[in-house]
């Protein structure tokens, strides 16, 4: 069976999503570093990216205000699942866990997708997308060379849990979503209602929020605290998000969130160029761990459905 076009944008969309995605951490470090707490770094993340994409966004809809009106419920949960909850939650389990364990934990994610569409969807999954699973989340621990790791807070495990079902909440909602909701409109509003989540947790209390305004220092060099802040909106958040959502749709969640198990390779690639972090042998194996994960449940998407399997739903489009 031939890969269509469409499938191939696709999974160039969802690669691309990765790429920037893993540049997320390498921005936030400089600002983190500098006196920001994790929760402002997010707000300012999403929050800009909102506003930047909220003139596309209300383009896009060409009046539609009824499609709009439709998928209300959708944007609000997709913000607090796949942006506000994720985001909060990992950066939370940071504080009692090493990056590497919270970050594993969050792409237990991938696995509770594959339950996801298996419970609700029927779609059972066979024995290559098994196997991509298996060496996958194998290849994630190479790449995290987690070694020796003691005893795990279980206050750091739970919210680690948290953001695996933040992650997997994204993947299900931008790859089923409304067909003719826009997905640029699916990203600011997803973003604007995490930012409005975040920054009222913050008025209460209930999140830290602080922030400087002087130099920061980014890849070794003293620079703006607007550069990092650039990057994370724009990069890591309009082009990540907007990218991966139009992916997703595409792909499907299933896909798409295993071709997003990749941004943990692209970060420690992305650390090596700009901080100097040289992959170890053991990160490398991972990443081919990775990549062979992948094109197993690539291969398991391209096989003719069994004949008493009911007629697949069809492809959601992107972007128009």
């Amino acid at each position: 069976m031939q890969q269509s076009p469409a499938t191939g944008l696709g999974l160039g969309l969802a690669l691309l999503s990765a790429v920037t995605f893993a540049t997320s951490g390498t921005f936030a470090r400089s600002l983190i570093e500098d006196g920001w707490s994790a929760p402002s770094a997010v707000i300012a993340r999403v929050g800009i990216a909102a506003l930047v994409l909220a003139a596309p966004a209300l383009l896009s809809l060409r009046g539609r205000w009824h499609v709009l009106r439709r998928n209300i419920g959708v944007l609000g949960v997709f913000g607090l699942l796949g942006v506000a909850l994720a985001q909060v939650c990992f950066f939370n389990a940071v504080r009692y866990l090493p990056v590497g364990v919270a970050l594993l934990l969050e792409y237990l994610g991938i696995i509770l997708v594959v339950g996801w569409t298996w419970l609700v969807h029927g779609q059972r999954p066979r024995r290559l997308t098994v196997a991509g699973a298996a060496a996958a989340l194998a290849g994630l621990v190479f790449v995290l060379d987690l070694t020796g790791a003691g005893r795990l807070d279980p206050l750091g495990v739970l919210w680690g849990l948290g953001a695996a079902v933040g992650l997997a909440g994204y993947y299900v909602l931008a790859g089923r979503v409304d067909p003719e909701l826009p997905s640029v409109v699916l990203a600011s509003g997803g973003m604007g209602v995490g930012a409005v989540a975040l920054g009222g947790l913050g008025l209460v209390g209930a999140l830290p929020l602080n922030a400087t305004f002087g130099e920061v220092t980014f890849a070794g060099q003293q620079t703006s605290w607007l550069v990092p802040i650039a990057g994370l909106s724009l990069v890591a958040a309009v082009v990540a998000y907007l990218t991966g959502i139009a992916g997703a749709r595409i792909l499907g969640p299933r896909l798409s969130s295993f071709v997003g198990l990749t941004e943990v390779m692209f970060a420690v690639l992305i650390a090596w160029l700009v901080l100097g972090e040289l992959p170890t042998v053991v990160q490398l194996v991972g990443g081919v761990l990775i990549v062979a994960g992948v094109a197993l449940v690539r291969v398991d998407e391209l096989r003719e459905p069994p004949a008493t399997t009911a007629v697949p739903e069809p492809v959601l489009a992107a972007e128009r």
